[in-house]
């Protein structure tokens, strides 16, 4: 049964385009008054026109700032805001060879895949837990399972992502608050614009629609797992690296992305 959010506010971060918009018009049709947050406020006032059912409040941050999730916590509450339920959308990946990479680029990446994400949870989950009929999803991904050769940030920040988020889940055990890690594969979003387009691996690129579907599913049952990855190949490559064993796993990984950087 699809679970009714008609008392919920939930905060959505990287909120203006991909799998972060597509949540908000999934919650906002189910009556979820919306908090979105991004850089792009232009795109966030499109969206939100385009969602007149809800209340729904924009609010235009670049995340990869350290102390957002204290500064976001802070607007909310100038603003009387009470969080219900949070998306942490935000994040972006870099795929190159990690010595030939931007230092900065690299510190923003984990500052908005990791320390943005966890402070915003530490912000937001006493009202989450307190009010008990929300959800907290925190958006991994399959690279979470095994080390990412060109991907070697990424990987590990969205492996910090889904063991973090799977221990919040066994914390949450009671409180009515439903926890769970999304781990998509490829997925046609911007991920790609920003990554590069051949960090997908030459993996198919599942419908960001399909990825929401799949997760908007999972959260309606009683007991939400852990985590979810999203779709049945994707299942399938997590399964056969985990067989396959860590050596042989990483070592056909890095051909498989070296060859993707050539391209």
């Amino acid at each position: 049964m699809a679970v009714d959010y008609r008392n919920q506010t939930t905060l959505i971060t990287g909120a203006s385009s991909g799998l972060g918009a597509l949540f908000a018009r999934r919650l906002a049709a189910r009556g979820s008054n919306l908090i979105l947050v991004a850089r792009r406020t232009d795109r966030l006032e499109s969206l939100a026109a385009s969602l007149p059912q809800v209340r729904v409040t924009t609010i235009g941050m670049d995340l990869a700032q350290p102390g957002a999730g204290a500064k976001l916590a802070a607007e909310t509450a100038e603003r009387g805001l009470t969080v219900t339920s949070l998306i942490n959308n935000a994040g972006f990946g870099t795929h190159t060879l990690f010595h030939e990479a931007d230092p900065q680029r690299i510190t923003d990446e984990i500052t908005l895949n990791v320390t943005s994400l966890t402070e915003i949870t530490r912000e937001f989950i006493g009202p989450l837990r307190a009010h008990g009929g929300g959800v907290l999803v925190n958006v991994a991904s399959i690279a979470a399972y095994h080390p990412g050769p060109t991907l070697a940030v990424y990987a590990a920040t969205k492996a910090y992502v889904l063991s973090f988020t799977e221990a919040l889940w066994a914390e949450a055990h009671g409180t009515g608050l439903r926890v769970m890690a999304l781990s998509p594969g490829p997925t046609k979003t911007e991920f790609f614009e920003v990554a590069g387009e051949n960090a997908d691996g030459g993996m198919p690129r599942m419908s960001a629609d399909r990825v929401v579907d799949l997760a908007m599913r999972a959260l309606d049952r009683r007991n939400p797992p852990p985590s979810l990855v999203t779709g049945l190949p994707n299942r399938i490559a997590v399964g056969t690296g985990r067989l396959a064993g860590r050596r042989f796993t990483i070592r056909a990984m890095g051909t498989l992305m070296r060859q993707s950087i050539r391209r």
